[in-house]
């Protein structure tokens, strides 16, 4: 398992993790390199017979604390370049070609400059605490347990610095079982983000309220409907599969609208289940005939594992598919809450970029 988080820690491209030119702190190096040149500068200068010519040098010193550290620190960076030129024990009070009032004009700016890359920062960082609140709000961290159902999912948005894409799912309990969905909205990042919160909204609802599964998905099917008549240029659908679990978890029922369906992983097997699917939300099921739905028995040990379709259609370099259901059952061994990070794992080793939103989702009745 280390060398699996150790992959992901290597090559995740998360949208959620930022780069130090995206607005991530400082590196290491960066943060240490002015102290560096102080040191350098100083110890050469000591140390060599003859004057030296690299007060030039010392102009670098205040940009590149601006760059990590705050106004104060800058300005000590400043002052120490300054004292560096003008002390006599260091032979640079009389350097040549460097300009005693350019490092001076130097300091002052990149003392401004720091002020307001740390206001700018701050700010920043209020935004995206809330963004995060929110995106969470929208899609809550999902629960170990559901009923009888034990839960594992993982979500990585397309988009930079979002939690939140186009894809969705939850799993509630409520007096007509143990439900779940998982779904697919009509594009990507926070474009979707509306359409999702509606979704899984109309879906917490329908869970509480509708006897049927056929009648949850027609709710979500008419809450796109009526979604997308608000705005005459909106033609929001969303695929989506949604499952309901017996009261003693010993059977499943699915709905599959456009969606793919779930995989059964069963004594070390991998079986597809088989199920029509219908139209995708938001085109009018009511106008499409009544819904189908299958009903699968499920055994001790039995697991469900979901996938959409950033799992399904990833691809290679040569523009081969992801092998989802050839390599799932080498990586089902183990335990259930780690599953699908071992399989994203192996997604990002087979594919080079992720260009889509990949979720997935292992339930696994109670023996």
């Amino acid at each position: 398992m280390g060398k699996v988080r150790g992959l992901v820690a290597r090559r995740n491209r998360e949208p959620a993790r930022r780069g130090w030119l995206r607005g991530a702190p400082a590196p290491r190096w960066v943060r240490v390199l002015p102290g560096v040149l102080v040191v350098g500068v100083g110890v050469a200068t000591l140390v060599s017979p003859n004057p030296l010519d690299i007060g030039f040098v010392l102009g670098a010193i205040p940009p590149l604390a601006g760059l990590s550290y705050g106004p104060v620190a800058t300005v000590l960076f400043g002052g120490l370049s300054v004292a560096l030129l003008t002390v006599p024990a260091f032979h640079l009070n009389d350097p040549g070609s460097t300009d005693l009032l350019t490092i001076c004009f130097v300091a002052l700016l990149s003392v401004f400059i720091s002020f307001v890359r740390s206001r700018r920062d701050a700010q920043l960082d209020l935004e995206r605490t809330v963004a995060e609140a929110a995106q969470r709000a929208v899609v809550p961290p999902l629960p170990e347990r559901v009923g009888r159902v034990r839960c594992a999912g993982l979500y990585r948005a397309a988009q930079r610095g979002t939690l939140v894409g186009g894809d969705f799912f939850d799993v509630r309990d409520g007096p007509f079982g143990v439900r779940a969905v998982m779904g697919d909205v009509q594009g990507h990042g926070l474009s979707a983000v509306a359409t999702v919160a509606s979704l899984l909204g109309a879906f917490r609802e329908a869970v509480l309220d509708r006897p049927e599964l056929a009648s949850v998905a027609a709710r979500l099917d008419r809450r796109l409907v009526v979604d997308s008549a608000r705005s005459p240029h909106a033609e929001l659908f969303a695929t989506a599969v949604l499952l309901e679990f017996s009261a003693d978890a010993r059977a499943v029922r699915i709905v599959a609208c456009g969606h793919p369906a779930p995989v059964l992983l069963r004594a070390g097997r991998v079986t597809e289940i088989d199920i029509m699917p219908w139209t995708p939300l938001g085109l009018g099921l009511a106008d499409s005939g009544p819904l189908g739905a299958v009903t699968v028995p499920l055994l001790p040990g039995d697991r469900l594992f979901l996938a959409s379709d950033g799992v399904w259609e990833a691809r290679d370099a040569s523009g081969a598919f992801y092998p989802f259901t050839g390599r799932l059952g080498a990586l089902a061994d183990g335990d259930s809450a780690d599953l699908a990070e071992r399989v994203w794992a192996d997604v990002l080793r087979h594919s080079e970029e992720i260009r889509d939103d990949v979720t997935m989702l292992v339930l696994t009745p109670d023996d």
